[in-house]
């Protein structure tokens, strides 16, 4: 597929709406979910109306039709991470996912190398999203496990300066995000990874915000656990993603118990199957799935490193642009090196909300507020922000028409 925004856009029928009252809607709010090419919409829509029913549960012919798309998306996502087959689970949200990991690491026995007890230790960031942050909260707490962080510092990056104090002999875990959902920021995985390594523990890697927009090599990562969501990826809500090596994901206890996951139930115990069964109980979000599948091929034939090139340019552009605009202040790094397509920012004397209000009229759709990074908003001294998070369905005159959304706002706003 030739890379061409112009004709991207046709593929994406909500582009072509108008909002407040005629207005062309441009969408800068992809960080928060992304909207939906037709393939990905007809994929969803025909299981239901050729292909319902229940995956791995029948020998007809609708349930073998259901299991192959299923399956089929199974390997798509595989593929589009290069990792095998069998160590991808389907769960509903990338938020279920890093829970999932946490709370199955909660429910490991003594001797299971999931087991953490007092002085075992956790370490997260300063710049995660809540839901990088509040399992492994939960987790310290009911395992007594200590949590400690990386800082970030002034220019919205990690700082690393104190690496081997921070990642010590007794952590188990390691849980970061791979590019900050409000700041931009991609952290630099080889030197945590390997202290990590160096010590013993896994690394789970929160990729929400960077598997939508550049080439994941689960393998060149070297992480251990990576997560995902399907709707920020052209895919739909309601379908997440958690690979983890097989080796571990063997030893990881179940966090969900019930129907397919099991290899044998007798009225006093159970035994369980192998993964990803082991981690998929109950009917799964089989529409969903298939529908994130669909989201997967079409991205893979626009090409993950051609998306990631052009959004490069984008978010230049707006950087450049954003930065002329009188007292208006880059929440996060100010240059490309090593960065995303998230663009946080304030105005001085224009709250977010009321700014956010403001674009809305002109119909633009920006996020307001701290981002479900509270912690972070709070180091940066930015207790609210406004958000454009860019896509590759999106234009250098959709950044042109939010300069000038920010220039009227400060006009509206000084007359009171």
């Amino acid at each position: 597929m030739t890379f061409n925004p112009a004709l991207i856009r046709r593929d994406f029928p909500i582009l072509g709406r108008t909002v407040r009252d005629g207005k062309k809607l441009i969408y800068l709010d992809s960080g928060a979910t992304s909207q939906k090419p037709q393939v990905v919409i007809d994929a969803e829509a025909s299981f239901y109306e050729f292909h319902n029913a229940a995956v791995h549960r029948g020998v007809y012919q609708l349930s073998e039709e259901a299991d192959a798309l299923f399956e089929g998306a199974r390997a798509r996502v595989a593929k589009f991470i290069n990792v095998g087959i069998e160590e991808v689970i389907f769960t509903k949200s990338a938020t279920e996912s890093l829970n999932a990991i946490a709370y199955a690491m909660g429910n490991a026995e003594v001797g299971n190398r999931f087991h953490l007890g007092k002085g075992d230790g956790i370490v997260v960031t300063e710049m995660e999203h809540h839901s990088n942050l509040v399992p492994w909260q939960e987790l310290s707490r009911r395992s007594g496990a200590v949590l400690s962080w990386f800082e970030v510092t002034s220019q919205g990056r990690l700082d690393l300066s104190r690496i081997n104090e921070v990642i010590t002999k007794s952590t188990k875990v390691v849980a970061l995000t791979h590019q900050s959902n409000v700041l931009g920021t991609v952290n630099p995985l080889e030197a945590i990874v390997a202290r990590a390594h160096e010590v013993g523990a896994v690394v789970v890697l929160d990729a929400c915000q960077s598997a939508p927009h550049m080439p994941l090599d689960a393998q060149k990562l070297g992480v251990d656990f990576i997560v995902f969501s399907g709707h920020k990826m052209a895919g739909p809500t309601g379908v997440g993603v958690l690979w983890g090596r097989m080796e571990l994901l063997t030893e990881l206890p179940p966090f969900l118990y019930g129907g397919s996951m099991i290899e044998s139930v007798t009225m006093e115990k159970s035994t369980y199957a192998l993964p990803p069964a082991k981690f998929e109980a109950g009917v799964p979000n089989m529409a969903q799935v298939v529908g994130l599948g669909a989201a997967i091929e079409y991205l893979m034939a626009i090409g993950m490193k051609n998306i990631h090139d052009y959004e490069m340019e984008l978010t230049a552009y707006g950087l450049e642009i954003l930065k002329k605009i009188d007292t208006l202040k880059i929440v996060g790094p100010e240059d490309m090196l090593n960065r995303g397509s998230a663009l946080s920012f304030t105005i001085s004397d224009i709250h977010p909300h009321d700014l956010g209000q403001f674009l809305d009229s002109q119909g633009i759709a920006v996020r307001s507020g701290h981002h479900c990074a509270w912690p972070l908003a709070r180091k940066l001294k930015a207790p609210a922000s406004t958000r454009a998070s860019l896509y590759f369905y999106n234009e250098k005159s959709e950044l042109d028409a939010l300069a000038e959304g920010i220039i009227a706002a400060q006009k509206y706003f000084s007359r009171f």
